[in-house]
């Protein structure tokens, strides 16, 4: 269980920690799946053998050589454009024999007659991030998602943030006990009407290459919006540095300090820092000053140098 998190990057004391899994128990059990002894060999491990034959509905048995022929004779006819699932599902309509998928799977693979599985066509394609000059608010934002642990619930839960490459305002921030690709639509959505303007140009959006990003839902709204989504390469988190230092923040600030017992008392703490982070946090970057602090110093230097050009 711990594995997924650790290749994600999360620290590995701390996924252990939270599972409760000490890190001798976790680094034998690699050892032995890296190198498994003769008695663990998957040559040695047989599974249950096979029975030879399948029931009717109402208990008779029925040779697999018998449902061989009924699926070479269902092939030969229109059913020839029917993959391993409904052809069992002709066996069944048919002759009353109960064959499930995995079955129909092995029959039709002994007999050579799998369908090649169809090559899936990519609607939106990952776009490489390139070297931009960011020179102001609302022109790149990075997302990403960390995870977060509720002792008594026993389970994850997921944060998604973005935060904007300029001022380092966490323009949005999802916080829920599933994380699928509406959720991180419903995010960007909102921090767009509450972050840009009508008319104004939309930021470019960079991610990883998360379930969640790369879905026909998130390509579509980006494409309906005109927003341009970038991926990064796997294996390059530098390339989406902020977000990647701010849930570092988080780490350092908030989980490496405290369990949460519920995913409720993780939201309450999380949205006080957030007020935190966003309106009293100083950033050395930002002349000592928190981000909506620092952005609203820059729009008003701006607003001054346009009165004075118009002037």
């Amino acid at each position: 269980m711990a594995e997924p998190f650790i290749k994600r990057g999360e620290p590995t004391a701390v996924v252990l920690r939270i599972l409760g899994l000490s890190e001798s128990t976790y680094y034998d059990r690699r050892k032995r799946a890296a190198n498994p002894g003769p008695e663990r060999s998957t040559e040695s491990r047989k599974g249950r053998p096979v029975p030879g034959y399948s029931h009717t509905l109402t208990g008779e048995q029925v040779s697999d050589e018998q449902i061989n022929e009924w699926l070479l004779e269902l092939i030969e006819g229109e059913e020839h454009v029917y993959g391993y699932k409904l052809l069992a599902q002709c066996i069944r309509d048919q002759y009353n024999v109960s064959l499930n998928k995995k079955k129909a799977y092995r029959l039709c693979d002994e007999l050579g007659i799998l369908q090649k599985p169809r090559q899936r066509i990519q609607k939106h394609p990952r776009r490489l991030p390139k070297n931009r000059l960011i020179t102001g608010s609302n022109q790149l934002w990075q997302m990403d998602i960390k995870y977060g642990y509720a002792v008594e619930q026993k389970r994850f839960f997921f944060i998604l943030s973005i935060i904007d490459v300029f001022d380092r305002v966490v323009v949005g921030q999802y916080k829920g006990l599933v994380c699928e690709a509406k959720h991180a639509v419903q995010t960007l959505c909102y921090a767009l009407q509450n972050r840009v303007n009508p008319g104004e140009e939309n930021p470019v959006i960079r991610t990883d290459n998360g379930p969640q990003f790369v879905s026909k839902l998130f390509g579509d709204m980006c494409e309906c919006l005109d927003i341009v989504h970038e991926r990064i390469p796997p294996r390059t988190p530098n390339m989406n540095a902020y977000i990647e230092s701010f849930h570092s923040i988080l780490e350092r600030d908030i989980f490496s300090k405290r369990e949460f017992m519920t995913f409720e008392e993780a939201c309450e703490v999380l949205d006080k820092y957030m007020d935190f982070y966003n309106n009293r946090k100083m950033h050395g970057s930002l002349k000592r000053m928190a981000p909506a602090v620092f952005s609203k110093w820059v729009k008003t230097l701006e607003d001054t140098s346009a009165f004075h050009k118009a002037m």
